[in-house]
């Protein structure tokens, strides 16, 4: 990068910083609306270079707790596009550093600015720091499984109108938290699920194997469905064993649009609370 760059998020600083460096880069210190911008926007990216991700344990935390975020940043990780760790003593500013350049991110009221030194010296002591850091640094997991597996698998193993409905309720959601405010993922699943009529046993099963949840978990969210009032369960009878539970959503919701589902959804459990 020549000069110093504006772009409206930081996703647009990193896509000009990889542009004119034909190797790796160092992300530092980024909040978690930043590492959001980073990774949608690396998923755009053709043929994209590692970026090493370095940020604090609480601002990484906070952005992977959003299932999409932490969902597309797995996919990056198996791609080997993304790399994370934690990073101790973090700088005042945020940084982009390859091997050509440092960029400072300057955030203003509507876009992020990019503040880029080319000297050479200065940029390969920098390289050099961020190397040695990495290489110390602990590794971040991510427990969330890879977003294109998730969907592959669940329309594998449930059909094609449980990932059609999956991700029509994904769209409606502006985070993927379960924060009280929003819905989790294993609840928007469980919907998709029962707006199908699906068995319990076959979509926890699901879950527990493509590692988005136990069984336990889906079980547990489904209790607090039913008893907020947004599906009910069938008892299926089979040859061995307890009868399995068959999934369906309540009367009045339906014949419900995705967007009142969702709406009927949280206010319902947001009331049971």
């Amino acid at each position: 990068m020549t000069g110093n760059c504006y772009e409206e998020d930081v996703g647009g600083v990193l896509a000009a910083t990889i542009r004119e460096s034909d190797g790796d880069v160092y992300a530092v210190n980024l909040g978690r609306e930043a590492m959001s911008d980073l990774v949608f926007r690396l998923h755009e990216v053709e043929d994209p270079p590692t970026v090493y991700l370095l940020v604090d344990w609480d601002e990484v935390t906070a952005a992977m707790n959003d299932f999409v975020v932490a969902g597309h940043a797995a996919d990056l990780v198996a791609a080997e596009a993304l790399d994370l760790r934690l990073l101790e003593d973090p700088p005042r500013a945020s940084l982009f550093v390859s091997e050509v350049a440092v960029v400072s991110l300057v955030h203003a009221r509507d876009g992020v600015g990019g503040l880029t030194a080319t000297e050479e010296e200065f940029v390969a002591d920098l390289w050099d720091r961020y190397a040695d850091r990495w290489g110390s640094a602990e590794e971040y997991s991510l427990r969330t499984p890879p977003i294109s597996a998730v969907r592959e698998t669940l329309a594998a193993d449930l059909g094609a109108g449980v990932l059609e409905d999956f991700d029509a309720i994904l769209a409606e959601l502006s985070t993927v938290t379960g924060d009280g405010e929003e819905l989790d993922e294993v609840t928007l699943t469980l919907l998709a699920a029962a707006r199908h009529g699906e068995l319990l046993y076959e979509i926890s099963k699901w879950g527990e194997d493509v590692g988005l949840a136990s069984k336990a978990t889906f079980s547990r969210s489904k209790s607090d469905l039913e008893d907020a009032g947004v599906v009910r369960t069938e008892k299926v009878p089979i040859d061995v064993g307890r009868p399995r539970l068959r999934l369906r959503l309540v009367d009045d919701l339906r014949g419900s649009s995705v967007p009142d589902l969702v709406s009927a959804t949280r206010e319902r459990l947001a009331a049971r609370d």
